[in-house]
């Protein structure tokens, strides 16, 4: 049965519609050293078809595919998963489509070697129209630790009118610290509120734009977009990125079928230069040999995952022709040669491109390829197909 209680006004959403933050410990969880990998269901199966069955197989695939030894750790159930509230107000699982609950699911990802997550909202509602969290942030963090809840999402629909992001946000930061469990903190509200600017203290991601689209160049009047206005969002942010705290491009599309192999790739290796969470959003348990190639590049993920945590920086651009520049842990820097353009173009960075003198001599490693030159002075170029990307690593 359904049921729904009101929630309460008073002094508690007065706290969540005042402009200023709320006061609060600073976000010191130890989580999302390196930014976060695994799985998340929306963009593959929406609210339609998220059930026990594919969370389970996910997890399974993600083992059989070899992702889990790439990285991949976190099995995210996004909206839909939740149906009502009891009594007590506690948030209750559709046992239609959850009939072992959600703790069994989350011990079965865990006895995978996995970490398990679920999302939510800061509103009266979900997207979907599913309860929201707000006015039982406490008692929903609570029941998210004792679950076995390792990464929680939450969203920004449905917000009362004046509801402030940053507080809102603070009051469940709090909450999960209370709750007695580890638990990454993944903030939703799309970058509307600028979050690089407060995010830090509160959430160990937040998502820097809209919604992702499985396109390359498109932008739906709702405010989700494909990947190439994504690349100009994430341009001039990279400074508030670093260990636990990750400007968010959301989610991947890569093997979704909206785009060609050579844009998935631009995809996927620019995530990895903006040190951004990668969580995989196609259906895991049944992959093409391009999507795994992709997705399994573990030189690619190695950049994503590098310990110094910079977010590259777009350090060239004429016209459609890019350069991005990510320096790495070891001195090294990764370098993507972007052609944003309708036809194969060549591009060319030079070391003081990206932050090298010319006298340098460096090996330049293509991570696609795996082509390796030696004894590299100055700069160099290569042909990038239309909507490609070149990927190297170069290392004096």
């Amino acid at each position: 049965m359904r049921i729904s209680l009101p929630i309460s006004r008073g002094l508690f959403v007065l706290m969540l519609l005042v402009s200023a933050p709320m006061a609060g410990r600073a976000l010191d969880n130890g989580l999302a050293r390196t930014p976060p990998m695994g799985w998340n269901s929306w963009n593959k199966y929406a609210c339609k078809g998220l059930n026990e069955k594919v969370v389970r197989e996910t997890a399974d695939a993600m083992v059989s595919s070899g992702m889990k030894d790439a990285g991949y750790q976190y099995v995210v159930m996004d909206d839909c998963w939740q149906v009502g509230r009891d009594a007590q107000g506690n948030i209750l699982a559709d046992p239609e489509r959850f009939p072992s609950g959600i703790k069994a699911l989350a011990d079965y990802v865990h006895s995978k070697g996995l970490k398990f997550g679920l999302y939510t909202d800061v509103g009266t509602m979900t997207c979907a129209k599913r309860p929201g969290s707000i006015g039982h942030e406490y008692q929903d963090a609570k029941q998210y630790a004792a679950w076995g809840v390792d990464y929680l999402k939450e969203d920004w629909c449905n917000t009362l009118p004046g509801q402030n992001s940053e507080s809102s946000y603070t009051l469940m930061r709090n909450a999960l610290g209370e709750a007695g469990r580890p638990i990454v903190f993944s903030i939703c509200e799309w970058g509307s509120t600028k979050p690089w600017l407060w995010a830090g203290q509160v959430g160990n991601l937040w998502r820097a734009t809209p919604d992702i689209q499985d396109c390359w160049d498109c932008k739906r009047s709702w405010g989700g977009g494909g990947i190439a206005p994504i690349l100009d969002l994430m341009d001039g942010i990279e400074s508030y990125s670093g260990p636990g705290h990750w400007n968010d491009p959301d989610m991947l599309e890569v093997g979704n079928g909206g785009m060609t192999n050579e844009e998935y790739k631009t995809h996927f290796s620019m995530w990895a230069m903006f040190s951004a969470p990668l969580l995989a959003g196609n259906d895991i348990s049944n992959m093409s040999p391009e999507t795994k190639e992709i997705l399994l590049n573990k030189d690619v993920i190695a950049i994503d995952q590098d310990a110094l945590g910079q977010q590259a920086r777009r350090v060239k651009k004429t016209g459609d022709l890019e350069v991005w520049s990510k320096q790495l842990s070891d001195g090294g820097r990764a370098v993507a040669l972007v052609n944003r353009s309708a036809a194969t173009a060549s591009i060319s960075a030079s070391w003081t491109d990206v932050g090298y003198p010319d006298s340098l001599s460096a090996t330049v490693r293509d991570l696609w390829t795996k082509k390796l030159s030696s004894n590299v002075k100055g700069s160099f170029s290569a042909d990038v197909p239309s909507h490609g990307v070149v990927m190297v690593r170069l290392n004096p």
